[in-house]
């Protein structure tokens, strides 16, 4: 008998418990979830730096204007590690972006791409062919999506 009295004081008791819970799961998230950021870490080689900041002002933020102007991406950047350890990335290459396409727009923002070179006179081909070149100058080390967390 103890243990049915038991039991129907626990289930009287629940409701009131999730009662006052509730406040606390209807409180706010302390951080929204913003833009999404592409980190491309570069190693720079020996004597490349010149010429690969000199592509980086040239091709690499027309292409990164190009997706700018069709609301692809909302900005870019090219951040230097100052001091870099042993390892360590001298480059980073962000592009920071609203929404992650889904395959879709990625097939269209890849023709959109295609034509848009296709009217600097390049191909596949001759893209592939410049970034080959660009191996004596640096070296890719990896990209990492990251999301901004914005602190309410």
């Amino acid at each position: 008998m103890t243990h049915a009295l038991l039991r129907r004081a626990m289930l009287f008791a629940a409701p009131i418990a999730l009662l006052s819970a509730a406040p606390a799961l209807a409180q706010d998230f302390p951080a929204d979830p913003g833009q999404y950021w592409d980190v491309t870490g570069i190693e720079l080689t020996d004597g490349g730096s010149y010429a690969y900041m000199q592509w980086l002002a040239d091709a690499w933020k027309k292409d990164q204007e190009f997706a700018k102007s069709k609301g692809w991406i909302s900005g870019y950047k090219v951040l230097q590690n100052t001091h870099p350890r042993d390892g360590e990335p001298d480059l980073y290459l962000v592009v920071m972006y609203k929404d992650v396409p889904n395959a879709e727009e990625s097939l269209a923002q890849r023709k959109a791409y295609i034509d848009w070179y296709a009217k600097q006179s390049k191909n596949i081909e001759k893209l592939e062919a410049e970034s080959n070149d660009r191996l004596k100058m640096r070296r890719v080390m990896g990209t990492t999506m990251l999301q901004e967390m914005i602190l309410k």
